[in-house]
């Protein structure tokens, strides 16, 4: 078995015997249980375990729906807030809000009980410094969906007071200053790694790179640099950080705790091990394991956007005369017919996967595309499928459905193959750890942090780097279409590699909400096939940047207040 002793111990001391996975989080005894290492440590593991819930990061894929890399439908692929219908009692809203603040809770509680322990004040200084990691980066998660938010920290008894917490808002300059205090804890006393059955848990290196993030997001940006550089330039630590050589292999279960997993949730299956994320049943197709849903798709535009292989853009036109311009010959191209799924009609697939092969590598590592095969699952053995862009494909006939009958790019990043040699037994819990920070990305942050310093040179190599892993040229490498010359050219440059690299991850939106970019991407904007047919109308208002306070938390405590622009 591949995952470890962090997730057993999550599981163990949460799932069934100390019930804490319901509020108030007075449930264990305190004179009983929180009295030696092993307890501490079984406690912060529960704060562990609530990131893989729905509502706190366990559906982070699902916020790329909200951009130009992603579309979705029902309330798990923010269907309501893709056609602007969400409200202030909307589920997705209310139960994001609920969730993080009962992960706070949980992290108030243990950090309350571990600091009055009797322990090496070494040891307790890292699992306290763990315990306000997680706090700080549900706050972080939390001020960038609803804005100002109430603060509550260890000092709250939530034996006695879990009913009364009725602090109102903070500002957001508040909020973030203690989030900041949480993490310039977590670098002064977390260690720089732990032993390998320790894997997954908390890190200096962690705590550096989320602290960076904060400041990036502030604009402050030398604070940025210099946090994102102490873990970059291994400037007080070995921290050991690295690139990965293969991209694909840190969304499979035998590559994702790879140097480049700087942080990541462990996710664990298998029979009696169901501890991992729904990626399957969301990202998936009936296809997948257990017969899945997508949810979550990538859109044609996302599609469109990977460039060919020297870095010079993408466009069908230069494949099919007049394909951008006419649906009929984006038919002609792409479509296939069938009876009962015996081929009738096949399009030029050579040509087609050949245009595909062309393109950035990470294309085809990231999605499903048209006439490509994938390893899934039916009658209960894996098959071969492939997504044949027809009318009533059907899995049966070993072609991968899409759930809701469109003709589009599917997810292969994150989405299990077969059952995983067993490994998969519950499409709601894949076994392949989600990072929620890469070193690739920390390595993008640096070169946008760089660029927005005037340090353009240092933010070309920062960014090359990246591009480089996945065998595309550097920018300013002679092409003159990788030319770049000015700060305006380096952030649409920034944009673009972290949309391709970070796609499957949910992290586009919040670049697009801080870049005040979400409503150039969103507003009235049009989702079609691969083929041109109209799919998904989104619908954005301005207020739309910024999320409500739910309804039900106002009416329970009365000194929140509604941003404006819901009021």
């Amino acid at each position: 078995m591949k995952k470890y002793a962090i997730l057993l111990l999550g599981n163990l001391a949460f799932s069934s015997c100390y019930k804490l996975d319901t509020a108030p989080y007075d449930r264990v005894n305190s004179t009983t249980f929180w009295q030696t290492e092993e307890h501490a440590l079984a406690g912060v593991m529960g704060c562990y375990s609530a990131l893989k819930k729905n509502n706190v990061f366990g559906l982070q894929f699902a916020y790329d729906n909200l951009t130009d890399v992603g579309m979705g439908y029902d309330p798990v692929g923010f269907g309501d807030v893709i056609a602007g219908t969400f409200t202030d009692r909307s589920a997705g809203i209310t139960d994001r809000w609920k969730s993080g603040f009962d992960l706070v809770q949980r992290c108030n509680h243990a950090l309350a009980q571990i600091q009055q322990m009797e322990l090496e004040e070494e040891k307790k200084n890292i699992f306290i410094g763990e315990a306000r990691f997680l706090r700080a980066l549900v706050y972080f998660q939390l001020t960038n969906l609803y804005g100002a938010l109430p603060l509550y920290d260890e000092s709250v008894d939530i034996n006695l007071d879990y009913a009364e917490l009725k602090n109102p808002r903070s500002s957001v300059a508040d909020v973030r200053e203690f989030i900041l205090g949480d993490l310039q804890f977590a670098v002064a006393n977390l260690p720089v790694s732990y032993d390998a059955a320790h894997t997954g848990r908390v890190t200096k290196g962690a705590a550096y790179a989320l602290r960076g993030k904060v400041e990036l997001y502030n604009k402050n940006w030398g604070a940025a640099i210099s946090d994102f550089e102490e873990i970059v330039q291994n400037k007080s630590n070995n921290y050991g950080y690295s690139l990965s050589d293969d991209y694909a292999s840190l969304f499979t279960m035998e590559g994702d705790n790879q140097p480049e997993m700087i942080f990541a949730i462990q996710n664990m299956g298998g029979t009696g091990f169901d501890y991992g994320m729904p990626m399957a049943l969301y990202m998936g197709t009936r296809s997948t394991f257990g017969s899945c849903w997508n949810n979550s798709m990538p859109s044609t535009r996302f599609g469109d956007s990977y460039e060919n292989k020297d870095g010079s853009p993408f466009n069908w036109n230069d494949h099919f005369p007049n394909y951008n311009e006419n649906n009929d010959v984006k038919k002609q191209a792409m479509v296939s017919t069938h009876n009962n799924g015996v081929l009738t009609h096949i399009p030029d697939t050579a040509k087609l996967l050949d245009i595909y092969r062309n393109r950035d590598p990470r294309m085809m590592q990231t999605l499903i595309v048209p006439y490509s095969h994938y390893l899934g699952w039916n009658a209960n053995a894996e098959r071969d499928m492939t997504l044949i862009l027809a009318t009533g494909v059907n899995e049966n006939f070993g072609q991968i459905r899409n759930n809701r009958g469109w003709m589009t790019y599917l997810w292969r990043k994150f989405v299990p193959e077969g059952n995983m040699n067993g490994a998969l037994t519950n499409r709601e819990h894949v076994p392949i750890n989600f990072p929620l920070i890469r070193y690739a990305d920390v390595l993008l942050m640096l070169a946008e942090a760089y660029n927005e310093d005037n340090k353009l040179a240092q933010a070309i190599t920062a960014l090359n780097k990246v591009r480089e892993r996945s065998d595309m040229p550097g920018l300013n490498s002679g092409n003159p279409y990788l030319a770049v010359d000015d700060k305006d050219q380096m952030r649409q440059r920034i944009s673009h590699e972290r949309k391709i690299e970070l796609a499957g991850e949910g992290w586009r939106y919040f670049d697009l909400k801080r870049w005040e970019q979400l409503e150039d991407v969103s507003n009235n904007f049009i989702e079609k096939s691969i083929v041109g047919d109209n799919l998904v109308t989104r619908q954005y208002q301005t207020r739309h940047k910024i999320w409500p306070v739910p309804g039900q938390e106002i009416e329970i405590n009365p000194a929140l207040e509604q941003n404006n622009e819901w009021k």
